[in-house]
């Protein structure tokens, strides 16, 4: 009955954004664990110690795609139980993800710490930047289980409606960090180290919120080891949803990794000049990605239940609002593309070339909403195969294939269009999945 209530049917718009408006607050509070270390690092006027920080990003991108796998992997699974009105499983899928997440959050800051120099010069560090880098990476391995642990019930928390909770953990985690950065960076002269110090310790505080009201609050999810089991269908359900979306996740850090060695050519001001535009950039996209992936318990309540009509519906109005929202967000970052750059960093190369570099990764934004929404689709229903395509396609083959492209046919400038050409290209991939996942559905017998 708790569920029906939250999930209203009959306003399917209103249920939507109930879950989708706190998702999307929560992201936005999540991009502020980086842009307040981008902000006050930027702040020490050092371009080395930015690009240094920067060439890191791939380090959080790939513990949040660890974390996915559990979290947004045991999320589709347990709206589509909810569903279906089993609660007991429920419980048995969130006890084995918040175990299983903690695992792996350890197996991850070991080989972090093994592999802590190869990993580096592959992020692209120059002998300028590894020291900074260094001392950034050596501590995020340290928290690399807060990390991990945190995407958890994040996820899984909004299964029962518990949006605004998620929110308020995002949050509280993000002041924490913002409070500290200051702190160790300027005050205890701690530099990229302090950075990196204020964001595990904002994680680990909500991860700390989140336990609570798991143990509080929760009806449907557990944290006792007793509940952790799990049968080979339902780990299946799990691992093949969850690692499609934890690929999106680590073919942003390949991006990453790509999009620096072309650069690096270019000179260590440019890499800090792409790193600040995207983290700009992201501000549009996570206000996007909350909204999409906000639907995943309502897409796979949904479709757990069989409400084909219902969901496409909600399709429509996805398509309609969030296509919307995008164009507008486009406008805004490519009219205030200028000042956005300077306001982290006032550098007579930084500032013209960030603006240049913010402007080309905005304006694929509308294509990459859509995209995402049939990739949340696919992983909501459970569509394995479809979901695994998309995670490896926009910011993976797809990218790769744009930026050799572009930059063997337009230099520089090939670079920096390869990410909205990428965005295109996936639209036509998520359209032709999408319409072959109905005629598969209308092949089925009756």
């Amino acid at each position: 009955m708790a569920e029906q209530e939250v999930f209203d049917l009959n306003h399917l718009n209103r249920a939507y954004l109930k879950l989708a408006l706190p998702v999307a607050s929560g992201m936005i509070v999540t991009l502020l664990y980086n842009l307040a270390d981008t902000w006050f690092i930027a702040r020490t006027g050092n371009t080395e110690l930015v690009a240094g920080v920067s060439l890191c990003a791939p380090v959080f991108t790939t513990l949040m795609a660890f974390g996915n796998i559990f979290g947004q992997g045991g999320s589709s699974l347990i709206s589509r139980m909810l569903g279906k009105g089993d609660a007991d499983s429920a419980r048995r899928v969130s006890a084995f993800c918040f175990y299983i997440a903690i695992a792996t959050g350890l197996v991850m800051s070991i080989l972090m710490f093994c592999f802590r120099v190869p990993l580096l010069h592959l992020a692209g560090t120059s002998q300028n930047t590894f020291s900074h880098a260094n001392s950034y990476f050596t501590v995020m391995a340290a928290g690399a289980p807060f990390v991990v642990l945190n995407f958890i019930h994040l996820n899984l928390v909004r299964c029962e409606g518990m949006a605004a909770q998620s929110m308020l953990g995002s949050i509280l985690g993000s002041a924490v960090n913002i409070i500290l950065d200051p702190v160790l960076i300027f005050a205890l002269k701690m530099g990229a180290a302090g950075a990196a110090i204020a964001t595990v310790l904002g994680y680990a505080c909500s991860d700390l919120f989140f336990l609570l009201l798991v143990l509080r609050k929760s009806r449907s999810l557990s944290v006792r080891p007793s509940h952790c089991r799990i049968g080979r269908w339902e780990f299946g359900q799990v691992i093949g949803v969850g690692v499609s979306a934890a690929l999106s996740n680590l073919m942003q850090s390949l991006a990453l990794v790509i999009l620096n060695h072309s650069l690096l050519p270019y000179g260590d001001d440019r890499i800090a000049a792409m790193g600040i535009a995207q983290k700009v950039s992201m501000i549009a996209q996570l206000v996007l990605i909350g909204l999409t992936f906000g639907g995943v318990p309502l897409f796979g309540y949904l479709y757990g239940a069989k409400k084909h009509a219902e969901t496409k519906r909600l399709i429509r109005f996805c398509l309609s609002f969030l296509g919307s929202l995008a164009a507008g967000l486009t406008v805004i970052l490519l009219i205030f593309a200028r000042p956005l750059i300077s306001a982290f960093m006032k550098d007579p190369v930084i500032i013209p070339e960030g603006t240049r570099m913010l402007r080309w990764l905005s304006a694929g934004t509308v294509f990459f909403t859509v995209s995402l929404l049939f990739t949340v689709l696919f992983q909501a229903a459970g569509r394995i195969v479809s979901s695994l395509v998309m995670s490896v396609s926009r910011q993976g083959f797809l990218f790769a294939a744009c930026i050799a492209a572009g930059s063997a046919l337009f230099g520089y400038t090939g670079i920096l269009c390869a990410q909205p050409a990428a965005d295109v290209l996936s639209v036509v991939l998520a359209l032709v999945l999408y319409l072959r996942m109905i005629r598969t559905a209308q092949d089925r017998p009756r």
